[in-house]
């Protein structure tokens, strides 16, 4: 089995102080950063999206903008792809599909924002392009969103999203069950 990591939206304008900032992230992302070194140290392929928005209305990820460049403490080093979307599913009118198989990749560990849309989109388009995929759950936020007038916590979107994911189209995992996983 070879793997491959997908960093999804770990960018500026998801943080404190950022135009979309979400309940946990900085929490999500440190253990993002654990599950890149993790990966990096073991020689995995790395795939980091960058959404850039692309409706004239958006208020987010606007591009060329700060709030829409990757985070810091995930950024990529010299020979990872990054690779810059327009939709919550990273592998439309993208290159992920191709250069995830030129690479050998069957199986990518998933993590990043916001899991009730990218990191559902995403970890649903693989599954049905064939691959297998692991969400490392806690390495992923997202926000409180209103449903008729009534507010749902990001705690109870995240949750009911990870364990929609869970069956049948991930593995749906704590990061340290994941950086476990690379040695298997």
């Amino acid at each position: 089995m070879s793997y491959g990591l997908l960093i999804v939206d770990v960018q500026n304008d998801y943080f404190r102080g950022g135009a979309m900032e979400l309940v946990g992230m900085e929490a999500a992302a440190e253990r993002v950063a654990a599950l890149l070194a993790a990966v990096r140290d073991a020689g995995v392929p790395v795939f980091h999206v960058q959404h850039l928005a692309a409706r004239s209305d958006a208020t987010f990820f606007l591009p060329a903008t700060p709030g829409a460049e990757i985070h810091p403490s995930v950024a990529p080093r010299a020979g990872e792809e990054v690779v810059q979307k327009h939709f919550p599913n990273a592998f439309r009118d993208t290159p992920l599909r191709d250069r995830a198989l030129a690479a050998g990749i069957d199986h990518l560990l998933i993590c990043g924002a916001m899991s009730h849309m990218c990191i559902d989109a995403t970890t649903r388009a693989a599954f049905d392009l064939g691959l297998r995929c692991t969400v490392a759950s806690d390495a992923c936020a997202t926000r409180d969103l209103v449903f008729n007038g009534e507010t749902v916590p990001a705690s109870a979107v995240h949750a009911a999203f990870m364990a929609a994911l869970a069956a049948p189209y991930a593995r749906v995992i704590p990061t340290r069950q994941a950086v476990a996983s690379l040695a298997d």
